[in-house]
This record gives structure tokens, sequence and C-alpha cells, in this order.
């Protein structure tokens, strides 16, 4: 069998274990990549997730001996909830995004690139081949577009024609020299949406963003939220998806055929004061098949408390103010504090002027003293 014939089987199966969308390209560097990476990094741009060594996230030869192609793939994920549950007052709901909806997408496109890289084997039984998804050393977005699944667009995502920017990408280096594709042209255009629709001006220009402004990077941290971005986030428990939903090229792509990834209502739009009360087992229990439990309980329950006073919700008062006395992180304790101030009652000021009374952690010390001035002045105290 040639290569071409191989190729093509390759791209047959593919379809038939449910990858919507495979492309091919040369392991050449990424030269263009690289310059743009170490512009990221001098300008402080870079979220500190990526691999830190920019040869090894430009150089696919460094990674695989003899490394000649890598394949690209990309699997659809939805874009709306059938049946969303309504938060109510007393009953505020959280989001988590769009990518985190149903089974963690790194367990399912490892699968399915495990099973690519077995079927190659049965055909080519010397063949080296090594897959990533998404915390590999390559970009797997500069990978999809030299490979022609999509254009990278002024939003950074990957738009595809099929799936809109939907799509989760992974990929395989090996040691087979298939056929490059033939990379699409960009179709932004002169379309500005997604840089005038985020909410932090994250959006530098099109094509690149300043991770530290992201709210999607800002909901996966576990450090303190700087205050100027905490009422941007809104009710976002994980991830941001501002920059997809504004876009022209996603209107209409609904994308509910990929069964593991239809979301959960009750998790996907969870109650928000059940979270703050979930242990380490309980909250890996209910969320850990998630990709958005992946930095575990504590950025989602500090998103929780912020999404709390984006609510102004007078009801779950008693709980902040009991986890303001009791919980040991200073991370929580000091959002709580700023939460109060938000929520602005009587029950807030008290409890927040007993707290400085006994809160040792400076940094929370500096939280309850704004917060209590803050409520001293809007109650005309």
């Amino acid at each position: 069998m040639n290569t071409l014939e191989l190729q093509q089987k390759v791209k047959d199966y593919a379809y038939s274990i449910g990858i919507d969308k495979i492309g091919f390209t040369t392991a050449a560097p990424f030269r263009e990549l690289k310059n743009r990476l170490v512009r990221q990094q001098s300008l402080g741009f870079q979220s500190g997730f990526e691999e830190k060594d920019l040869e090894k996230r430009t150089e696919p030869a460094l990674l695989l001996e003899q490394a000649e192609s890598i394949i690209a793939i990309a699997v659809a994920y939805p874009s709306r909830m059938e049946d969303a549950p309504r938060g109510k007052k007393d009953e505020r709901r959280g989001i988590f995004c769009r990518a985190s909806w149903g089974t963690d997408y790194h367990i399912v496109l490892r699968k399915k690139l495990a099973q690519l890289e077995a079927f190659i084997a049965e055909h080519v039984p010397h063949a080296k081949m090594r897959s990533m998804v998404d915390t590999g050393e390559l970009s797997d977005r500069a990978v999809a577009e030299r490979a022609g699944i999509g254009w990278s667009a002024k939003n950074c995502s990957i738009i595809t024609p099929e799936f809109g920017s939907y799509v989760y990408l992974g990929e395989m280096i090996t040691n087979i020299p298939f056929a490059p594709d033939v990379p699409m042209e960009d179709e932004c255009g002169d379309c500005t949406l997604c840089m005038d629709a985020c909410p932090t001006g994250a959006l530098i220009q099109g094509g690149q963003l300043n991770a530290q402004r992201c709210i999607a990077f800002l909901t996966q941290t576990k450090t303190t939220i700087p205050e100027e971005f905490r009422d941007k986030i809104g009710n976002r428990v994980y991830g941001c998806d501002t920059c997809q939903t504004i876009c022209p090229k996603n209107k209409r792509k609904h994308n509910m055929h990929q069964d593991a990834f239809r979301p959960e209502p009750e998790l996907a739009k969870p109650l928000l004061q059940p979270i703050l009360k979930l242990s380490n087992r309980q909250f890996k229990d209910r969320f850990g098949h998630v990709s958005g439990s992946w930095r575990g309980k504590n950025p989602i329950q500090r998103n929780a408390v912020i999404a709390l006073a984006h609510f102004k919700d007078d009801s779950s008062v008693p709980m902040l103010v009991e986890l303001l006395k009791m919980d040991p992180r200073p991370v929580m304790r000091g959002t709580i504090a700023w939460a109060l101030g938000k929520i602005g009652s009587a029950a807030c000021l008290e409890a927040v002027e007993e707290a400085l009374k006994i809160e040792e952690d400076a940094s929370v010390r500096i939280e309850l003293a704004q917060a209590f001035d803050k409520l001293k002045e809007n109650m005309k105290i």
C-alpha cells in the first residue's frame, strides 16, 4: 500500500470513529509561531499554563525522532443546551463554558487518537507516533491551521466552515510522510465583533490575546482575582464564551451530534450555593469527569462567591458569613469580604466588622477594610 492509499484509509477510519475533521501537514518547524511566542513572552501576555520551552513548542522533530508529518484532528462540541435550568431568586446559578460540557475532551480525544495510532500500526507496524491534546508541547491551533482544519481567527480560535469555532483539537506526530493539506484562507475579513465584545479587553488585536486579562484564564487561576475583573466575570464559574457566541461564523452551529459532549444541565449550569459546601471528594465525584474540574474545587468555589455577589444574593449571606469565619483559605475569605461589600446588607456590614477584629492575614484584612468602607458609604453610616 502506498502512502496516499494509507492516507485515505486513515481519513476514512477517523470519520468512522467520530473524528469530525482530519488534516495533514509537514513536521517542519513553526517559525512564525515561534516569533509570535517570543513577542507574547516579552509582553507578559502568556497564561503560564503553556510549555515553557519554545523550541519544543515549535520544533516537532524534537518531540519524535524522524518526524515527517503531523495529523491534526478536530471534534465538534455543542453550542447550546437543551432544557437549560433557569436561575431564580435565592436559587442563583453559575455557568461552565461550552468547552466544559459533557465528558472531559482530553479523555475523548486521546481515546480517538489512540484508536488512530492502533489503526496506523496495523498497516505500518514500525510506524512511530506521538499524540497530544491541549497539554502537549505543540500549539494545537498552529497545527490545525497549517493542516487545513480551519483558519486562525481574530478571537484566537480555529474556525471551521462546518462547525464554527466549537471544536476541540488534537494532533499526532508521525514518521510517515503523508501529503500535506492546504491551509484555509482567513475569512474574518474586517469583522471585529469578538474584539469589541471581550469583557476585559483581552483581545489586544486580531489574533493576539493577553491571557492575563482573559476571563477563561482568570477563572482557572488559584490566586485572588484582581478586583478590576471581578464584576466582569458575572456568573461564570469556569471559562468564557463571549468571543465565540458573538462570532457571525458560529451562527446556527449547534453541533449536537457528539453524545460524549452533550451537557448535563445541572452540572453545566449548577446552583451556586451548594458548590460552596462541597468537600474535595464531593467535588470530584460530581464534577470530576468534566474538563472544568482540572484545577480542583478552589477556583470554582471562589468563582461561585463572585457570581453570588454579581446577583447580590441576600440568601447566600449566612453561608458566606460562616465561611468568612471558618474557611482556612485566605483567597476565599478575601473574596467573600469583597462579595459581602457588593451584596450590601446590614448583616454584611456586621459580619465584615466582626471579621476585622480577628482576621490576621494581611491580604484579607485589606479586602475587609475596603468592604467595610464601601458598606458604610453605601448605607450612609
